[in-house]
């Protein structure tokens, strides 16, 4: 690569950078190429990409962002995951691809600035998706008025109970 090459890498670097969430950074290692492209297409469709980068511009672009705190993680062959949305989806996504390949293993990630170890990512890989912790927030929300709104339906419904039991009681 030339430096105009390297500089225009730099640049696309630092715009994905600014715009990320969060970063992951792996050692591939003896992937072949089926197998990396097939973990591109599954993070692409957790909203994530997935993209293998030098060392040294990957150092350069980070400075003065979120992933800066990876600085110390920079060596050996990188692949950088960039996420711009919700994290946990490519978080699962690397997880379990390290788990069914041995070769393919995470070495650190960053969140919003925070430096997560290779535990940590794992155990944001556990967590529920960003939908399913609205809807039980959601449910968590509606439980108390659905209880209010069910007591002040008793009182009319065992008025009506009652007179119901007088008329049959008179009936009879």
């Amino acid at each position: 690569m030339n430096r105009s090459s390297k500089e225009q890498m730099v640049a696309e670097l630092v715009d994905q950078l600014a715009g990320a969430k969060a970063a992951f950074l792996a050692d591939y290692r003896g992937l072949n190429v089926e197998k990396v492209n097939q973990l591109r297409t599954e993070l692409r469709k957790a909203g994530a990409e997935y993209r293998v980068v030098k060392n040294t511009l990957l150092r350069l672009a980070a400075k003065g962002t979120t992933v800066e705190c990876l600085d110390a993680e920079l060596a050996g062959p990188t692949a950088l995951t960039l996420v711009s949305g919700d994290p946990v989806a490519p978080a699962k996504v690397l997880s379990e691809f390290a788990k069914s390949n041995d070769k393919f293993q995470l070495k650190a990630g960053a969140l919003e600035g925070k430096r997560l170890s290779v535990e940590e990512i794992k155990a944001l890989a556990e967590l529920p998706s960003r939908e399913v912790l609205l809807g039980r927030l959601l449910g968590t929300l509606n439980a108390p008025v659905g209880n209010f709104v069910g007591v002040l339906a008793a009182v009319p419904r065992s008025l009506v109970q009652a007179l119901a039991a007088i008329q049959d009681k008179k009936a009879a």
